[in-house]
């Protein structure tokens, strides 16, 4: 079925979710998304009107997050600060080989 793709390719996950960063989190607040994780920021790109902000959440496993570049700002967002990727999505799709 992924004869396609390079097994290095397979291995490195996907992710196409809405990604909402923060930088503290309260165990008491509720929020909808049920992917929450913690990771350090590596890398804070930021342009004209939004960032590319980099998370490392394990080795070699990232996530990447556009956010806007008021956001960046106001959540303080340097390389190697501790933050929250909490993913949000309505649909995941699931494939076997």
């Amino acid at each position: 079925m992924f004869s396609h793709f390079k097994k290095s390719q397979l291995l490195k996950p996907v992710l196409c979710y809405i990604i909402v960063v923060l930088i503290h989190w309260n165990p008491t607040m509720q929020i909808s998304a049920r992917n929450l994780l913690k990771g350090t920021v590596k890398s804070v790109n930021l342009g004209a009107v939004n960032a590319e902000v980099v998370i490392s959440v394990a080795p070699e496993v990232e996530i990447v997050s556009i956010i806007t570049k008021a956001s960046a700002e106001s959540l303080g967002l340097e390389v190697g600060k501790e933050v929250y990727a909490t993913i949000k999505s309505s649909d995941v799709m699931v494939a076997i080989d």
